[in-house]
């Protein structure tokens, strides 16, 4: 995760007590199931015992966040995807081992939640192998980070221009669907939305 701007300092949430909240709901008595949804997916950065593909009822991925470091800028923000309440979402839920749980999350925290813009929840993932109760990073509709409604064309732009520090949107979501289809999950609003961004991106082309 990364800071908001300056003018959403108002936002800013003390992730410590949140990280000590999980842990002690947690208890260490059993292994930590974690769902990934995007980035997640091809870059977990955290070594697991098991993965296995899974579905969240009661949420769906969408790339309705801002990103005004990682990847846009103040001045021209990204999109990252978020978990929002609502439909359904198909990704991947890893097994990390009881006694590795500590470090892991802690190291999650870091990543997801510099600020707390997050809402850490555990939702049941069903998997072929049975339901189990997974760590899902969610994100609230109040957040000054969710972007609400974009038009097709905010999407062509925010995909032609927007950069920060890991790269652009655009590459950004190619990744994730590209992920997706790895595990033999489809996404058929994210395909829609690449192809939309790659006839913007044709026709501000150079013309022959």
């Amino acid at each position: 995760m990364e800071n908001p701007p300056p003018n959403d300092l108002s936002a800013l949430r003390d992730p410590a007590p949140m990280l000590e909240r999980f842990l002690h709901q947690w208890g260490g008595r059993e292994d930590l199931w974690i769902f990934g949804y995007a980035s997640l997916i091809w870059r977990p950065d955290f070594d697991f015992a098991e993965l296995r593909r899974a579905r969240v009822h009661g949420w769906h991925r969408a790339l309705k966040m801002w990103s005004r470091i990682n990847r846009g800028t103040p001045e021209c923000p990204g999109l990252v995807f978020a978990l929002l309440s609502g439909g359904s979402c198909h990704g991947v839920v890893y097994r990390v081992p009881r006694h590795e749980v500590p470090d892991v999350v802690a190291r999650l925290w870091l990543r997801e939640m510099v600020t707390a813009v997050y809402d850490p929840r555990s939702l049941r993932c069903n998997t072929d192998k049975g339901p189990v109760q997974a760590l899902a990073f969610t994100l609230s509709r109040r957040s000054p980070s969710f972007t609400g409604e974009l038009s097709e064309t905010r999407y062509r732009q925010i995909f032609s221009s927007a950069c920060g520090c890991y790269g652009t949107t655009h590459d950004y979501a190619r990744q994730t669907l590209e992920s997706l289809h790895s595990h033999g999950i489809s996404d058929p609003r994210l395909a829609r939305l690449l192809r939309l961004s790659q006839a913007g991106i044709a026709s501000d082309g150079p013309q022959a």
